[in-house]
């Protein structure tokens, strides 16, 4: 999205179409909900990854950086990616042995309109010739609340499921990493956790997933135990995703996180309530 004259417009001119990189992860894929994604046994099909160049946010320590570098003088670069609109989405999305379809990047927030239209012309889709295709998103939970409703009915339809990645608990820190109002911001997350926890209709796989960095110096058992507290007196069964940080963007200088910190953190989300606890890359732990 650009800035122009007060106005946000789409960066490609229209709303049919988005600036993206996309590619077919293969089964089981490295996904922040893979501890509890019904895919992770179908070997032989693919995750159809869509990644947005853009964000709402301008992490220190963003571990997908290369979103920023997609759009370069204020332009977009077509050796980065490509521009394509939502039916051409979908007849990828279509493929045999794709089942199912993830929006991350950047984050798919900047570019939910665009990405609503094309799961509901996939789903559409897929009910005529009975196939299943799950959406799911990875996204940082800032969205408006009619949008983040729009995004978990989809989800539950589909049988996939919303990935939040809660980066911080307190609003001073929230801020410091993200440059954005850390109390505005939690409070937005916060009302659309309890949004995607009421509409939750359903027992497995779970309709929403919740992650967190932890981040040497900054994300600590004080973070991670405010996140978890919130979570479990929701719903202790809340899926709760800790992940390993490596020095990326403007952190070089913090070390990458260490097998003590993560059992930290880890022990202090149990003792908080929360009953599925799971530790994501686990090959970056020092």
């Amino acid at each position: 999205m650009w800035n122009r004259k007060g106005k946000l417009v789409p960066i490609t001119g229209s709303f049919d179409k988005a600036y993206l990189h996309w590619y077919l992860d293969p089964h089981p894929t490295n996904c922040v909900a893979r501890p509890v994604c019904p895919e992770k046994e179908h070997r032989g099909f693919y995750n159809l990854a869509v990644f947005f160049a853009g964000c709402n946010l301008d992490c220190l320590f963003c571990q997908n950086i290369e979103h920023k570098y997609m759009i370069k003088n204020g332009s977009i670069d077509p050796f980065e990616g490509v521009v394509m609109s939502s039916k051409e989405l979908a007849d990828i999305a279509m493929r045999s042995r794709v089942s199912c379809v993830c929006y991350f990047g950047g984050d798919p927030t900047p570019h939910s309109p665009y990405a609503i239209k094309a799961s509901r012309e996939i789903l559409k889709r897929a009910e005529k010739v009975g196939a299943i295709k799950r959406i799911c998103w990875e996204t940082n939970g800032l969205e408006n609340p009619n949008i983040m409703r729009e995004m978990a009915r989809i989800s539950l339809e589909s049988g996939g499921i919303v990935k939040i990645d809660w980066k911080a608990y307190s609003p001073s820190i929230y801020e410091a990493l993200t440059g954005v109002n850390g109390r505005k911001a939690l409070q937005r997350i916060k009302e659309n956790i309890r949004i995607i926890v009421a509409m939750d209709e359903r027992k497995e796989p779970p309709l929403l997933v919740v992650s967190t960095l932890v981040v040497p110096h900054y994300i600590d058992g004080k973070e991670v135990g405010g996140i978890s507290r919130y979570l479990a007196q929701l719903n202790p069964d809340i899926p709760y995703v800790l992940l390993a940080f490596a020095p990326q963007h403007l952190m070089h200088d913090v070390p990458t996180t260490s097998k003590r910190q993560m059992e930290r953190a880890y022990t202090i989300a149990r003792r908080e309530g929360l009953k599925r606890v799971f530790i994501g890359n686990l090959w970056l732990l020092r």
